[in-house]
């Protein structure tokens, strides 16, 4: 009866040792896992961080654009209406002739 009361402990504590390696093993993964994910988060705001700083590049070359455009488009109005100017000119010479 001693006997089989030892072999039952020694196979419950046989058992808990089981599920102990067992959970070690799930910790092992887990910090594996985590770790993962923390080196894929810090290379995603890493290249976040690119492409913010690409974006402010373009926002400043935009800004830069925008200025040289409105200066064209100044300059194709003054050139537009001066020819409207030359032939309506033109026109009122040639009538009054």
């Amino acid at each position: 009866m001693a006997r089989e009361s030892q072999t039952a402990r020694l196979d419950r504590i046989e058992e808990k040792i089981d599920k102990l390696a067992d959970a070690v093993v799930a910790l092992a993964r887990a910090e594996e896992k985590i770790h993962t994910l923390t080196a894929f988060s810090k290379q995603q705001s890493e290249q976040i961080q690119s492409i913010i700083n690409r974006i402010d590049r373009v926002e400043q070359l935009v800004n830069s654009n925008a200025g040289t455009v409105n200066i064209i488009n100044r300059i194709f109005w003054v050139i537009l209406v001066g020819l409207i100017s030359a032939v309506t000119w033109e026109y009122i010479v040639h009538l009054g002739s």
